[in-house]
């Protein structure tokens, strides 16, 4: 089984265990058990607190997967040629950008709140892809293929986002360690070194250097990620001796099923004590929600939509117009990362943290609905009936 094929599968699964996290977190949080929740999230094991072992180590992994997916599909996959990544990349682009726009004109007149501006520009490819395992054949997969790599182009500028924008104070020595480990991993790679268990061990001295760089620890998992070799089998299902096949098939089932629902549980728990609709006015809720349902659906359909017309690219074959906005609405669903970049950007602020978990449900909900809604009522005639007939 291919790397995208398993992608397609785990990460669908994957998203609807996210979902029932989150969900779960929810609860939690306005049950008698909350108190337990917050403390135990706050508990400190060793030198990080349990929720910070969460953010910034298992995240780590989980970006480490997303390094890796990076790589494979520009080097041996579907975004192995220029052609093949200018519709998802336009799409990225526009769907990073107009949610960003949206965000900044509803928080323009508050600094304080405009740091937030990347926190709708993310796409979660789990909760996406859920959606779409649950719709089944109504969708084609080319759309599926489509959004997969779209949300891998989305990922890569989610991570310099966090790299240039969300970085601490700076620590020289740290950061020269830090090069100077990544500068021996990629003489392994060039070296030719296959095994493994090398780069896992700097990989996680790369971490810690990482860690107490200023930049933030997730970002070590990308780095990781590029120095995997890669042996390349362009058409064909992937190497089973390539390093990088065999690592990426080892972390995805933990990262789709343990290191992303336990994200969601430990960062969707918000308690809506005191909550009244006029909240869902606040800019950094309203912006974030907006930016999710309209900057998305407006960034991603438009500069498809445009590309098609100019001649650049082509539709997803098999995928009506409709289909294609559906598609569109689904990349609204930004929860893992915009929670993520959402921590980052109020890292000292509990109000404003719990105002971006509000606007991500809201609008992440919103997307999925309205997504899920199009997409059941697109389907061509001919897709719909082989459905009924299965």
């Amino acid at each position: 089984m291919s790397a995208l094929r398993d992608t397609l599968v785990s990460e669908a699964g994957g998203g609807l265990v996210l979902m029932a996290s989150a969900a779960l977190a929810l609860v939690v949080a306005n049950s008698p058990l909350a108190d337990t929740y917050f403390a135990a999230l706050k508990a400190y094991l060793g030198p990080l607190s349990v929720l910070h072992w969460i953010n910034d180590a298992l995240m780590a992994v989980f970006f480490l997967l997303v390094g890796l997916e990076i790589k494979r599909e520009m080097l041996d996959g579907r975004l192995r040629t220029w052609p093949d990544r200018v519709l998802p990349g336009l799409a990225a682009a526009g769907g990073m950008a107009a949610p960003a726009l949206v965000y900044a004109a509803v928080n323009w007149s508050s600094p304080e709140t405009l740091r937030g501006w990347a926190i709708p520009a993310a796409t979660d490819i789990a909760f996406a892809l859920g959606v779409l395992a649950l719709l089944g054949s109504r969708v084609p997969v080319s759309l599926k293929v489509f959004l997969t790599a779209l949300a891998i182009l989305d990922d890569l500028g989610a991570v310099l986002i966090i790299a240039v924008f969300y970085t601490a104070d700076l620590s020289l020595p740290m950061l020269g360690g830090a090069a100077l480990v990544l500068a021996v991993l990629y003489g392994l790679n060039k070296a030719g070194v296959a095994r493994l268990w090398p780069y896992l061990l700097l990989g996680v001295m790369l971490w810690v250097l990482v860690l107490k760089s200023g930049v933030h620890a997730t970002v070590a998992g990308v780095l990781l990620a590029m120095t995997v070799p890669l042996r390349l089998s362009v058409g064909k299902p992937d190497d089973p001796t390539s390093p990088l096949h065999i690592l990426e098939h080892a972390v995805q089932p933990s990262s789709a099923y343990l290191i992303l629902p336990v994200f969601g549980f430990a960062n969707a728990g918000v308690s809506l004590a005191g909550f009244t609709p006029h909240m869902l006015l606040d800019p950094v809720t309203l912006g974030v929600a907006l930016g999710l349902f309209v900057g998305k659906q407006a960034g991603v359909f438009g500069l498809v939509l445009a590309a098609v017309r100019l001649g650049l690219a082509q539709r997803p074959a098999h995928a009506t117009w409709a289909q294609v906005y559906g598609v569109s609405l689904l990349c609204g669903v930004g929860f893992t990362m915009s929670l993520f970049i959402g921590l980052l950007a109020f890292a000292d602020a509990p109000a404003l943290e719990a105002e971006v978990k509000i606007g991500v449900l809201a609008g992440s909900v919103a997307c999925m609905v309205a997504g899920a809604l199009v997409l059941l009522v697109a389907a061509p005639r001919e897709q719909r009936g082989r459905r009924d007939l299965a």
